[in-house]
């Protein structure tokens, strides 16, 4: 499926029934790959919005434009308008975690719950990571099967080469990434699950606490043996650790889920 939203048009899958849940994927990903071990447990929940971001899979961009933080965040809120979603939870991995971050500080009175999937405010070792992951000639020369596999992810609608011209985009959209203070931290007020992997490069624990604890109302999942893709590595103990936090928060997100939320263009830009 594709909707319009914010000039583009944003493929993305919706199934399931119940209360709305937008998933947002990592660079260089799509939804459907990343969230794999969760959709069909959670579609029996929540009607799961999986989009995929600009420049990625379905959803066309040329990334020689650029990959801006701040324009995945009007894409978000873009996004939600369009399927008319007023107030909805929100998951993000990786870069789908901090585009989440940023909407939940701008925009929290539209979320119902916010899950957190290795991100961090703090710009190392995330940057220095992706710096070496994405560098193009060492994907070709030392990985050709994930070379293969961007090939097949992207190149159908994005064009011949894309993930060649998409990762040198991905590291300097890291590298430019939005500081963000502790009083930026505590206008995300809206219940949250931050995860991280025991054994994540790009997020150490320590930084993930710090995170939970810089919000107004989190907690802290650390799954084992995980490295930054912790649903995929561990499903069963992330899904679990998501059932639990959406357990405990559910009167707090129905009263959410009440709210008349007004249309504020200018709301995710401030």
């Amino acid at each position: 499926m594709h909707v319009a939203a914010n000039g583009l048009s944003v493929a993305f899958h919706a199934a399931g029934s119940g209360a709305p849940l937008v998933m947002l994927h990592g660079a260089s990903s799509s939804g459907r790959e990343d969230f794999a071990a969760q959709l069909p447990l959670f579609v029996k929940a929540f009607r799961c919005y999986v989009p995929d971001a600009r420049g990625h899979a379905g959803t066309r961009w040329d990334p020689a434009a650029g990959l801006r933080y701040g324009d995945l965040v009007v894409d978000l809120d873009a996004f939600a308008d369009a399927c008319n979603l007023g107030t909805f939870h929100l998951l993000g991995f990786s870069m789908g975690a901090a585009t989440a971050l940023l909407y939940a500080m701008r925009r929290p009175e539209r979320l119902r719950t916010l899950v957190l999937v290795g991100t961090s405010p703090e710009p190392e070792p995330r940057t220095r990571v992706i710096r070496h992951l994405a560098d193009v000639a060492r994907i070709q020369a030392q990985d050709p099967a994930w070379a293969g596999v961007l090939t097949q992810r992207h190149d159908p609608v994005q064009g011949a080469g894309a993930w060649q011209r998409l990762m040198p985009a991905i590291v300097e959209m890291v590298e430019h990434q939005p500081g963000v203070s502790p009083a930026d931290l505590r206008r995300a007020e809206v219940p949250a699950l931050v995860v991280v992997g025991d054994r994540d490069p790009f997020v150490p624990v320590p930084q993930a606490w710090q995170l939970a604890r810089q919000l107004p109302d989190a907690r802290l999942a650390v799954i084992p043996d995980s490295g930054h893709e912790a649903m995929a590595r561990q499903p069963g103990i992330f899904n679990e650790a998501c059932a639990s936090f959406w357990r405990s928060t559910q009167a707090i997100a129905a009263a959410r889920a009440g709210r008349v939320v007004a249309r504020d263009p200018g709301a995710v830009a401030r």
